[in-house]
């Protein structure tokens, strides 16, 4: 069996498409958890009608929602517990058209106390090009731990 920690943030990521919050439930509805270990996740994920405008180009806001996601489930598997983000940045570097596929992979890149850094990119699966950059950092919002 793997790590607790892991399990819980892979299930967390997995209901999201299922959340009450209608852009969150679209944004991940698809998404493949691939790999897992603590502060690291990769995913595939395919781009759906539901989330791409009239030009078939993938809503900017859809994507940064999944990169957040994402970005969480790796801190999530480190740390063991949903942090908030207090700083959130993207780069986006080119557009994925309805039914590409791409691959989201996080990993978690330093923590200090309650402050947890972690790099999101989004490639195409196909050729591996760069469509989006995320920085964040999440903070823990458990009072116990401040």
């Amino acid at each position: 069996m793997g790590d607790p920690k892991v399990e819980r943030s892979n299930n967390w990521l997995r209901s999201l498409s299922t959340s009450s919050h209608e852009l969150e439930a679209l944004s991940t509805q698809g998404l493949q958890v691939v790999e897992s270990q603590k502060g690291f996740i990769r995913c595939n994920f395919i781009v759906s009608d539901n989330i791409s405008d009239a030009d078939g180009n993938w809503y900017v806001g859809a994507m940064a929602t999944l990169i957040d996601d994402v970005g969480a489930a790796a801190v999530y598997s480190l740390a063991g517990e949903v942090r908030v983000s207090v700083d959130f940045n993207i780069s986006i570097f080119s557009a994925a058209k309805l039914q590409e596929e791409v691959e989201i992979e996080a990993k978690v890149v330093g923590e200090k106390e309650t402050i947890t850094s972690v790099l999101i990119e989004v490639r195409k699966k196909d050729g591996g090009q760069v469509i989006a950059l995320g920085k964040q950092w999440m903070a823990s919002h458990n009072k116990s731990r401040l």
